[in-house]
């Protein structure tokens, strides 16, 4: 390598350390202030039907321990727990009375299954995709080589490379009054 690019790439080496060490600072920290109860490992979740349950659904009433809705990550197991004296469904469960039945969420999306044990008859699960130690090194990966781009260009135009003074004398020209080489 020439040494009049030697600068160019110390800088480029130092632009890049500086930009990986501010957009792994910048993702961290949002990543940190957005993070959901989602952002997590899958599990098993259980969701119990207290007793009594089928008498409150039949009279419109909500059960309490019973959400409206529920979230859920990629691989998370909900396991429903009947304690009432009827036999209650989930979608595809069918759990009956003492019984436990159990469901894998493989897919993220947002679903409305049949339920026996809400007034409404449909319960809302919501699936997502758990934000991973892979998919925070993915947002570096990205972002990093465009901002050591921008950083690189913009440092040479704020802070000029300065040129060493052997080079800057090879290149002084004299002319004379009508701009010829002397």
């Amino acid at each position: 390598m020439k040494a009049e690019y030697r600068p160019y790439l110390n800088r480029l080496i130092i632009t890049l350390i500086l930009s990986l060490l501010i957009v792994a600072g910048i993702n961290e920290g949002f990543y940190l202030l957005q993070k959901e109860k989602t952002d997590r490992a899958p599990e098993t979740i259980q969701l119990v039907i207290p007793d009594g349950t089928a008498a409150s659904v039949a009279a419109g009433e909500q059960v309490l321990a019973i959400p409206e809705a529920m979230v859920f990550v990629v691989g998370d197991v909900l396991e429903v727990k009947n304690e009432d004296v009827a036999a209650h469904q989930l979608g595809p469960i069918w759990v009956p009375a003492g019984a436990t039945g159990s469901l894998v969420l493989e897919t993220a999306d947002k679903y409305s299954y049949t339920c026996s044990f809400v007034p409404s008859r449909y319960l809302g699960v919501d699936v997502r995709q758990a934000t991973t130690l892979a998919t925070r090194l993915t947002a570096l990966w990205i972002a990093t080589p465009t901002m050591t781009v921008f950083l690189f260009i913009y440092g040479l135009l704020v802070f000029p490379i300065k040129r060493p003074e052997t080079q800057k004398k090879l290149e002084t020209r004299v002319e004379d009054k009508n701009g010829q080489p002397i």
